[in-house]
């Protein structure tokens, strides 16, 4: 599908060392400081921010629960 092939695109981009430090990074704030990603996408299950919420996670980020 669209989708997964965006994904498969986006976590490619994410994988080069200065995305994936960027990522590190807010993993390792996030365990002291308290920040929010949003964008105007409607649905979070067909957006960028999903992926990058499971690339955070991934890097051992605090991720609380998706407030709708």
């Amino acid at each position: 599908t669209q989708w997964s092939v965006f994904v498969r695109k986006y976590r490619a981009e994410m994988a080069v060392p200065e995305n994936s430090h960027a990522i590190a990074l807010l993993a390792a704030l996030s365990q002291n400081a308290n920040f929010s990603v949003g964008c105007y996408c409607e649905r979070e299950e067909h957006c960028h921010r999903s992926v990058l919420r499971e690339l955070l996670a991934s890097a051992g980020a605090k991720v609380e629960p998706t407030v709708r």
